[in-house]
């Protein structure tokens, strides 16, 4: 499942060969898909016998994937088609897609292919394939093939994309429940009781600390509320979790006709547990811009003067960071995006400071921004618990180096009255 988070940091940059293979593989089901859907639509075949099935794929290699992916098989053996439904189709080379992407306008597509080239392809990536037969009738299945030929139509083919409440995943179930007329209700299991958003992409990013540290940075405290069991399917690897005891509310019949899924596994299959997490963590990085911050304060304390160049680096990159985040709360769409109280921390004026430093004139402006940054920072920090919004461990560090550095500029500018700035 393509993801927001995903959806901030869709670019992957890979080298070897293996990726390759597999990508070129990928682009040949994107066009059996797109060519597909003509055909399809056209099909005008009665739905007497059509079978249908939730099609949940495993976790796969790109971050966008940790959170596994989610589709349709509908199957007429009579009429002798087999196909996958897939509301995942995203093209990477379309206009602005990643400045689209972050500003909440990002566009996918529906699309459909023989049922086993879908299973192939994630087979040979290393992913298993769950299929959940739907326990739905004849009137039932009609309706939802035709719900899904209407989906497949030209005008219809591509929708806004969500990453929370309208994707992959919850695209499927959505118009399974148009087809039935009735809602579908789901228990979640017991170690995702009383998870928030944050919490399942935590989950399933824990091999990826540098992931959701972006997405901590990126996301503000709309993801931090907890979520119902209905919520949770956003993650198709949770929702397979949730299938077998999955009903229809008001028939009270299960959704699926099965107690597990039938499973299509590939000959080894990729966990994302077995990758290997880079060297340097976001804490660890955290704690060495700590540790600079420190070596630089003491040392300024100790010649009473300022290093100017280290309050250049540090904020000219968390002002770079700052604007992020400012065009994610007050330009993007994404909801979640804000409330994000991290601006009180890293937000654009973070910039005054390198660009203001180095010019004598602008010392009394620098020293109030310095003033106020502190305040802000410590307002933060007292405030936080209260805020509702789940902090990256790194941020600690990171905010007390902003801290000290501010601190120790303001004592070496109003208390050390002979102190020079070099």
């Amino acid at each position: 499942m393509a993801d927001l988070h995903s959806h901030l940091f869709l670019v992957i940059f890979a080298t070897d060969i293996n990726f390759i293979v597999v990508f070129f593989r990928k682009i040949t089901v994107i066009c059996a898909f797109i060519t597909a859907i003509a055909l399809f639509a056209q099909n005008n075949l009665c739905a007497d016998s059509v079978e249908a099935s939730l099609l949940i794929c495993s976790p796969g290699h790109n971050v966008y994937e940790l959170e596994g992916h989610a589709g349709l098989r509908l199957r007429n053996r009579a009429a002798g088609y087999d196909v996958a439904v897939n509301y995942g189709l995203f093209d990477f080379n379309s206009p602005n897609f990643i400045y689209r992407f972050v500003k909440g306008k990002t566009d996918y597509m529906v699309g459909v292919c023989n049922y086993s080239d879908f299973v192939s392809l994630y087979l040979e990536d290393g992913r298993y394939v769950a299929e959940w037969p739907l326990n739905l009738d004849a009137a039932q299945s009609q309706r939802l093939l035709e719900l899904v030929k209407e989906n497949l139509r030209l005008e219809n083919r591509v929708y806004r994309y969500n990453y929370l409440w309208d994707n992959c995943s919850t695209r499927p179930l959505a118009i399974v429940e148009m087809a039935v007329g009735d809602s579908i209700f789901f228990t979640g299991p017991n170690f995702s009781c009383e998870w928030s958003f944050r919490n399942v992409m935590q989950h399933y990013h824990r091999r990826y600390p540098w992931y959701q540290f972006g997405i901590d940075l990126a996301l503000g405290s709309g993801i931090d509320r907890p979520i119902t069991d209905r919520q949770k399917i956003f993650a198709p690897v949770l929702l397979n979790e949730m299938m077998p005891d999955a009903y229809f509310y008001n028939s009270h019949k299960k959704l699926s006709v099965n107690e597990s899924a039938v499973m299509h596994r590939p000959v080894e299959i990729y966990n994302p547990d077995d990758s290997r997490p880079m060297p340097v963590s976001p804490v660890v990085f955290g704690v060495s811009v700590l540790a600079f911050a420190l070596a630089v304060s003491v040392s300024d304390l100790r010649k009473k003067s300022v290093s100017r160049w280290a309050d250049a680096i540090i904020m000219g990159l968390y002002g770079t960071v700052g604007c992020v985040i400012a065009f994610l709360v007050f330009v993007s769409t994404h909801e979640a995006t804000s409330p994000n109280w991290l601006l009180l921390w890293l937000n654009p004026a973070c910039l005054i400071v390198p660009v203001c430093i180095y010019i004598k004139r602008a010392a009394s402006f620098v020293l109030k921004y310095e003033i106020v940054n502190f305040v802000a920072l410590i307002a933060l920090a007292v405030a936080w618990p209260w805020l509702g919004q789940q902090g990256n461990p790194a941020f600690i560090p990171l905010i007390l180096a902003d801290v000290i550095l501010s601190a120790r500029y303001i004592y070496l500018s109003q208390c050390i009255k002979k102190a020079t700035v070099i």
